[in-house]
């Protein structure tokens, strides 16, 4: 009975573990495209020196 639990619980940790990393890279991907879209629109509009950031 406890290979059994051992099993189903190490299933369970390996399907949530993908969860959160596809969860992570949709979350990564979304950050970059508002990155870019600011680089962008503060490049074009700021002269090229400009940053839409501070750091």
């Amino acid at each position: 009975m406890v290979p059994i639990l051992l099993v189903l619980l190490l299933a369970v940790v390996l399907f949530g573990l993908g969860f959160a990393v596809k969860v992570l890279w949709w979350i990564a991907l979304a950050v970059l495209v508002v990155w870019l879209l600011g680089f962008l629109v503060r490049g074009a509009a700021g002269g090229g020196r400009a940053h839409w950031y501070r750091w």
